[in-house]
């Protein structure tokens, strides 16, 4: 299961550099349920992701999903991405500590989408999530607004949509 929150940011960080980071290409053969490659550095991933319907599917602010990954060969990867629909997202994903403890992962994008950004969180579990407190250099929880899914992205061809 993935609880995430995914907020825009006020600033970026300065010296981004200074992170662990993953270079990030990905595309989708289905929306719906998501199914998703990617090529985050020199891993090659298939993922499967469905939102979840139970008592907990209606919670604002927080997303929830089951989630399945496994790898794939470069060779699988390669035959995949040639199925997939859409554009593929470039994007470098900064792993940043926060003070709580908790991770970011700040996804700057590239290509069509040179311009976004935007950051995840992780939790472990709901309550987790309920009471995290973003930085004050994070921005709006967008969590509930599908133009920050990728999978939404992904059919994109500009930033037009959030003008």
């Amino acid at each position: 299961m993935e609880i995430e929150k995914k907020f825009k940011i006020k600033n970026l960080p300065d010296n981004l550099s200074q992170y662990e980071s993953k270079k990030i290409e990905q595309g989708y053969l289905c929306t719906d349920p998501v199914v998703r490659i990617r090529r985050s550095n020199d891993r090659y991933i298939l993922t499967y992701k469905s939102k979840i319907v139970d008592e907990h599917a209606d919670k604002e602010g927080v997303r929830i999903n089951n989630e399945i990954e496994v790898p794939l060969t470069r060779e699988g990867y390669e035959h995949l991405r040639e199925k997939t629909d859409d554009n593929l997202i470039e994007k470098i994903r900064y792993i940043i500590p926060l003070s709580d403890g908790h991770k970011g992962e700040l996804d700057v994008f590239g290509g069509k989408l040179q311009g976004l950004y935007f950051i995840e969180v992780e939790f472990s579990d709901e309550e987790d999530a309920d009471v995290f407190v973003p930085p004050e250099w994070f921005g709006e929880n967008v969590s509930d607004d599908k133009r920050y899914t990728n999978s939404f992205l992904s059919k994109c061809e500009n930033l037009d949509v959030f003008l």
